[in-house]
């Protein structure tokens, strides 16, 4: 392998491929060019849901509690992108994932099913997420796995039937705590309320190089005591199928995925004040590995067992607000249960590479093998291959919240609060023997190797913002938050595989860690008039750290540290004629120290995270939305990111081919978004759209060092979309075409010191579909 391996296949100097490519990228640059300040459309919530277009021009906006307070996205003075549930259904966002495009600086790293990283402005290593995940008031933990990597195991759950999505650009230390450290996004549901509809959805799709996909959705929402109380149902099921095939195996379309879920909430009102609102979310989600190898061929595979992903996911949310005239206080219960598979790699191909004098020396810890050792292995090695690598993993998370924020628009308003959590996981590290025939662990299992963790992360947190203003134009705030976690985490091996280095045995060690601190926020904006703001603001973030779970692990290596950084940031938010166009930017500089990385044991088999080096990133992120007609409409977000260590990660602990000057991994220079829709009506009932969209993700690479054996080059992609349909009353069908041009985008790459670990994750090949929903 070279210093740089390009992540894509021996296809990828195909002539079509590259001019798809170049026009596209050629008109991100026109497009960019055009618009001043690209950015993704504001939200459309004022105009019509269906039915003809507006005679009114004004673009509208979308309601957002991003402040612990209703603001409008122009009024808010942090960059915030609102995106309405109107907006998500018509152009066809169904997950967390495809939400990326539409936000600056945001990026979702895919590593399987399962396995989404979340990134906003950079600010990317393993750990506990860099960005806060809610479901309305919950925030969603990431299972630890077998790395203490909770960060790169976000579990997602499908967007139907919501409100709206706000993506927090910048720490949100102050008011969201640990892991919003570069940001937030929050999903918020559709309520019950006092009058009976409905709504159903279904589409029928193919994939290039697979098959037919499906997905049905429903909602009904019911009064049953008018005024008092109301319960809304939601229900949805998506089949897709698998575009890779393994060569190994002979067994096409592996990468198979079907997702079930549910969610069930009430709303009790018994007095114009108080709002009660109970909730329940569930969703299972039955997948496959979706990894593959480009150095094969498009699309290929060769692993030799089968690697399924199983999850089966619920969120219990218990939210009360209560409404005087000083304060609106708000008292949060939630709780999460994920229990989970997964099958992140085939160690056979370790099994098989140790086939040889020195895998013997290993096994059986000796200098040298003897004949007769050396026979007695290979013939050991014959009965545990194929092997499985299995983590199944349960994640329970219990928290609470209780504040309130001041009522009115007052010089002086303010917002304290109360937080907890206590959040317990159990993870297994196991290798099992698989069958030859069915590619699935043999029953009963045959376990080479059993190591269980358990982890258990507590916080309690105390915060407050207060805002005043001067004079009317000008607002300044301030924000403390107190935190203190502790963390616990105790494991055993209880069957050793000398393979590993474990020879015997061990019973249960237990190491903790706990630290406290405070973070600090200062904001200023100043309004020049209705249309025109800026604001100017210095935050802190953290994230909490924890204690590594590796056997033999060196005392000093085993806790390591939050991490914590500064964001130092200019905005500006502006409409002009008549709020046909509006125009968003920011400026930031980030300063983040004492970094939580990755590092590996001298032998390569075990990774463990420490402290270690510093980053600064300075970027501009842009967006810009018009509508010069009623029926046009166009929208472009720019991202620039120059984000690069300033230290390098070497420590008395770690040693790390990252230097100062090497740029952070998986972080493209350059992303960007345009889009344009053109709606007309059809008669007095009857609206008829076309839209297009195209988004363009620059070149990065998945570690720091230049001089990394293992580091890959992730090429530069853009993709495009296509979507034509009607609008009425009751009805509305559309044809959509994703990944118009086919084009192999590959978003994750990765390997390690460690054979068959290389793979790479891609977008969905072309697809294309008829979609149909009625309202009732």
């Amino acid at each position: 392998m070279t210093t740089e391996h390009v992540a894509t296949r021996s296809w990828r100097a195909t002539r079509g491929s590259d001019l798809r490519t170049t026009l596209l990228t050629s008109a991100f640059a026109i497009g960019v060019c055009s618009a001043a300040s690209p950015a993704l459309a504001a939200d459309q919530a004022a105009s019509p849901a269906v039915g003809p277009a507006s005679a009114d021009t004004a673009l509208g906006e979308v309601v957002v509690t991003a402040l612990r307070r209703s603001t409008t996205v122009q009024n808010t003075p942090i960059a915030i992108t609102a995106l309405s549930g109107r907006d998500l259904t018509h152009i066809g966002v169904s997950d967390v994932q495809d939400v990326a495009k539409f936000v600056p600086s945001l990026r979702i790293e895919d590593n399987g099913p399962g396995a989404q990283r979340l990134t906003i402005r950079g600010i990317r290593t393993a750990g506990e997420p860099t960005v806060g995940l809610y479901y309305d008031e919950t925030p969603v933990a990431g299972s630890v796995g077998f790395s203490s990597d909770a960060g790169g195991n976000t579990p997602s759950f499908a967007l139907f039937d919501v409100d709206h999505v706000e993506a927090l650009r910048g720490p949100q230390g102050t008011l969201y705590g640990a892991s919003s450290m570069s940001g937030a996004l929050r999903v918020i549901f559709n309520k019950p309320k006092s009058v009976y509809e409905g709504a159903v959805e279904g589409t029928v799709s193919g994939t290039e190089h697979g098959g037919v996909n499906y997905m049905v959705n429903g909602m009904v929402n019911v009064p049953i005591v008018d005024d008092l109380l109301a319960a809304r149902v939601v229900g949805y099921t998506e089949y897709a199928d698998g575009y890779i095939d393994n060569i190994f195996t002979h067994r096409n379309n592996i990468n198979t995925n079907r997702t079930t879920g549910a969610r069930l909430m009430l709303r009790l009102t018994p007095t114009t004040k108080l709002t009660v609102d109970a909730s329940g979310a569930f969703e299972n989600v039955d997948a496959y590995f979706d990894g593959w190898d480009d150095r094969l061929g498009r699309y290929l595979y060769d692993s030799q067992i089968s690697q399924p992903y199983r999850s089966r996911s619920q969120i219990y949310n218990l939210t009360a607000r209560y409404d005087t005239d000083v304060a609106t206080v708000t008292a949060v219960a939630s709780y999460q249960h994920r229990k989970s598979l997964y099958t992140p790699s085939d160690d056979t191909f370790y099994a098989q590479s140790t086939a040889n004098p020195g895998g013997c020396a290993l096994n059986y810890n000796v200098d040298s093998c003897s004949n007769a050792q050396l026979n007695q292995f290979y013939n050991y090695l014959s009965t545990i291959t194929p092997t499985a690598f299995l983590v199944p993993g349960t994640t329970q998370d219990l928290t609470g919240e209780l504040r309130a924020t001041s009522s009115g628009d007052h010089r002086l308003s303010w917002t304290v609060g109360l937080f907890a959590e206590d959040r317990k996981e159990h993870v297994v590290s196991e290798d099992v023997v698989a069958s030859s025939v069915t590619l699935a662990p043999l029953q009963p299992p045959m376990v080479v190797y059993y190591r269980p963790i358990s982890d258990r992360y507590r916080q309690v947190a105390a915060y407050g913002e207060l805002s005043y203003k001067p004079i009317d134009k000008l607002t300044l705030t301030a924000g403390l938050r107190y935190f203190h976690y502790s963390r616990t985490v105790a494991g055993s091996t209880d069957v050793p595989w000398g393979l590993f280095g474990e020879y015997a045995p061990t019973p249960t060690s237990t190491f903790g860690t706990k630290e406290n601190g405070t973070l600090l926020k200062f904001n200023g904006e100043y309004r020049f008039n209705p249309d025109l703001m800026v604001y100017a603001s210095a935050s802190q973030g953290y994230r909490p750290g924890g204690a590594n779970q590796v056997v033999g692990l060196a005392t000093q290596l085993t806790p390591y540290r939050a991490d914590h950084l500064w964001n130092y940031e200019l905005g500006v938010k502006s409409s002009f004629l008549d709020r046909r166009l509006v125009v968003d930017a920011a400026l930031f500089e980030i300063d983040w120290t004492d970094i939580q990385v990755s590092g590996f044991t001298p032998d390569d088999l075990h990774e463990f995270i420490a402290n270690a080096g510093a980053a600064r990133v300075r970027g501009a992120e842009f967006e810009v939305t018009a509508r010069p007609t009623p029926a046009l409409t166009f929208g472009a977000n720019l991202t620039l990111l120059d984000a690069k260590l300033t230290k390098g990660e070497s420590s008395s602990v770690i040693v790390s081919p990252g230097q100062a000057g090497d740029r952070m991994p998986f972080i493209p220079k350059v992303m960007a978004d345009v889009n344009v829709e053109y709606r007309r009506p059809l008669g007095d009932a009857w609206s008829g759209y076309v839209r297009l969209d195209a988004n363009y993700v620059g070149e990065s690479f998945s570690t720091f060092g230049v001089t990394d054996p293992d580091r890959l080059r992730i090429k530069a992609y853009a993709l495009a979309n296509a979507r034509i349909g009607v609008d009425g009353d009751k009805w509305s069908a559309y044809l959509f075409v994703n990944n118009l041009f086919d084009s192999v985008a590959i978003n994750q790459a990765s390997q390690i010191a460690y054979p068959h670990s290389y793979n790479v994750t891609s977008a969905t090949p072309r697809t294309a579909g008829v979609g149909l929903r009625r309202r009732f």
